[in-house]
């Protein structure tokens, strides 16, 4: 059943969102740190949470930090001595592969699944906070979606990526019904999206089918895209003109507007 749920522009509230899919390989990063970036580059105070012991958000951004998410987690250290500062907007607790003990060393903890909404629970003064998750459905996801109002699902424009949404919404659906918790999707991004090619037009048709009211426009397959984190810098920030900077920005605008949400 698809709800339409708007969240006026003016609403003072801290909107908490989960970038997220069981899939890899589908622009989840990307579309975490750019959102980020574009959106504290619009005014708004945004803190982004790397929960993917790959660390790629560090790797594009640029930064090297000494203290990251495994810290925050397993050490109980303060979120606040976790940030590494972007920028005056964008601050970030990062993570590398140390995280990947984090699962381990947190399983025989009490409530474990909503340990992240705990510890940060004091946070303040940010208009939003955006999760990068890592591509499974473990316990860093769902301290994730615990912690989240809101759920972004990228997914790639190929019949993989399809059955793969498929999943991630039953996914968040259980874990709605079992934790009594309402995370909502309020955007499903197509990626890599080549209209020259059928499965892509096919794939994005199924999906606009499916879930009308929540697709964002495309993210096209764009060179840039690629080369930016290698550049330490958001494609916004890398090229500017590129056909991915301007498709990212459409979603930026999106985020600073009303939505609507599939729940």
């Amino acid at each position: 059943m698809i709800t339409l749920i708007y969240v006026s522009k003016a609403a003072e509230f801290m909107r908490r969102i989960a970038v997220i899919n069981q899939k890899g390989g589908v622009g989840k990063t990307t579309t975490a740190v750019t959102l980020a970036w574009g959106l504290s580059s619009k005014g708004k105070k945004v803190l982004l949470l790397d929960m993917d012991a790959q660390g790629n958000v560090a790797t594009c951004l640029g930064i090297n930090p000494d203290k990251t998410m495994y810290h925050v987690l397993v050490e109980r250290r303060s979120w606040k001595d976790c940030i590494t500062k972007i920028n005056d907007n964008l601050h970030v607790i990062p993570s590398n592969e140390t995280l990947e003990k984090a699962e381990i060393l947190l399983a025989g903890e009490p409530s474990r699944e909503t340990l992240l909404r705990r510890l940060l629970d004091p946070v303040a003064g940010y208009d939003y906070i955006i999760a990068d998750c890592p591509p499974s459905l473990g316990l860093l996801n769902q301290n994730a979606l615990l912690f989240a109002d809101e759920a972004i699902i990228p997914v790639s424009t190929e019949h993989l990526g399809v059955q793969a949404l498929k999943k991630m919404l039953l996914a968040i659906e259980s874990l709605n019904e079992v934790f009594r918790h309402h995370i909502r999707v309020t955007a499903i991004v197509p990626t890599m999206y080549d209209r020259r090619n059928k499965t892509c037009v096919d794939s994005i048709r199924l999906i606009r089918q499916a879930y009308d009211g929540v697709v964002t426009e495309p993210i096209r397959i764009n060179s840039k895209l690629k080369e930016a984190p290698a550049s330490g810098k958001p494609i916004l920030a890398y090229a500017k003109s590129s056909n991915g900077a301007k498709d990212y920005e459409l979603l930026v605008t999106r985020f600073m507007g009303k939505s609507k949400s599939y729940t």
